[in-house]
């Protein structure tokens, strides 16, 4: 979805993850009206969303992606940070997995903090993936390694990608312009 301004895109975001409820019509998924689905079950397992300034906490990378899913094992974790592109550079720090990532993530970089939230999306296994402006604050070397890791995570699934650049959703099957 693109339109160079800010004219409602995040606010479908919002409407699929039934933070708010549409005013006419209706939102269906796989052909059911998503306002019969528990909010909080189509958040926590079919919908995985990587906004432009995911949210990390003070704790470890580990505890971190296992947000994603709780209880998950130490593989699950391992093999969601891989598909991100994030386990080498997490690998790369003294404490690997451990390391602390400090408040809101500072200790790492805005590509590092984008692929830790991915992971944590992909951990869940979500049947669509919402990206919510999620390279835009991004350098152009962080944004393509990011751009690889989304590629790799979209094989499967549905995948909402949100942008101002058009040059971020060039790759995709069907884009929406939202006119306004």
């Amino acid at each position: 979805m693109w339109h160079r301004c800010h004219h409602g895109k995040s606010t479908v975001a919002a409407l699929l993850e039934r933070f708010y409820e549409p005013t006419q019509g209706s939102i269906t998924l796989d052909g059911r009206d998503i306002a019969s689905l528990d909010p909080s079950w189509l958040r926590g397992r079919v919908i995985g969303f990587i906004s432009q300034e995911p949210v990390l906490f003070g704790t470890t990378i580990m505890e971190n992606i296992r947000f994603g899913k709780p209880g998950a094992s130490d593989e699950e974790v391992f093999a969601a940070a891989r598909l991100a592109d994030a386990d080498a550079f997490i690998r790369a720090f003294p404490d690997g997995y451990g390391t602390v990532v400090g408040e809101r993530g500072a200790a790492l970089s805005g590509g590092q903090r984008q692929r830790v939230a991915l992971a944590r999306a992909l951990l869940k296994a979500p049947a669509v993936l919402v990206l919510d402006e999620a390279t835009s604050a991004l350098d152009a070397e962080a944004e393509r390694a990011v751009q690889a890791a989304l590629e790799r995570a979209a094989r499967g699934r549905t995948v909402l990608l949100i942008a101002h650049r058009l040059s971020t959703v060039r790759g995709a099957n069907r884009i929406v312009v939202l006119a306004g």
